[in-house]
């Protein structure tokens, strides 16, 4: 199994019915994700959901890349985080999970995915404002795959 990567970063907040981020996977290895925790920053009650995109972000704003938990080098994967876009992905047409909070700083969720969930080379997955929320900080964690 390839190293496990992991990022932590803050969302900004955000408007109904926009992205939150989006999980990149490299052009030639997909990304399985293992474990994301999501937790507000900000007393607004806000809704999630997590989901494939019907259309991938173009132009990402300054990606981050997932640093490597056995040394902390980001050059090693290919796996890059977006908060930002020239154009934004769309809205998946269906969600893999959804959480809503109240109005409390610090309420989070932390998700298991025992299988992972896959995102092939190329491909993406958008964690989805679904109401007017505030902001989070999220974390992730993950592997690349061949």
């Amino acid at each position: 199994m390839s190293s496990r990567l992991t990022a932590v970063f803050r969302t900004s907040g955000a408007s109904n019915n926009t992205p939150a981020f989006e999980i990149i996977a490299g052009a030639t290895r997909g990304f399985k994700l293992l474990e994301m925790e999501i937790a507000l920053a900000a007393a607004t009650a806000s809704t999630y959901s997590l989901g494939r995109p019907a259309a991938k972000g173009v132009t990402p704003t300054s990606p981050l890349a997932l640093l490597n938990e056995e040394n902390g080098d980001p050059s090693e994967g290919q796996t890059r985080i977006a908060g930002a876009w020239g154009t934004p992905p769309t809205i998946p047409a269906r969600f893999l999970r959804q959480v809503a909070f109240p109005a409390t700083i610090s309420s989070s969720r932390y998700w298991t995915f025992a299988n992972g969930i896959i995102i092939p080379a190329g491909g993406t997955l958008v964690l989805w404002n679904s109401a007017a929320n505030g902001v989070i900080d999220v974390s992730i964690v993950g592997v690349e795959t061949n």
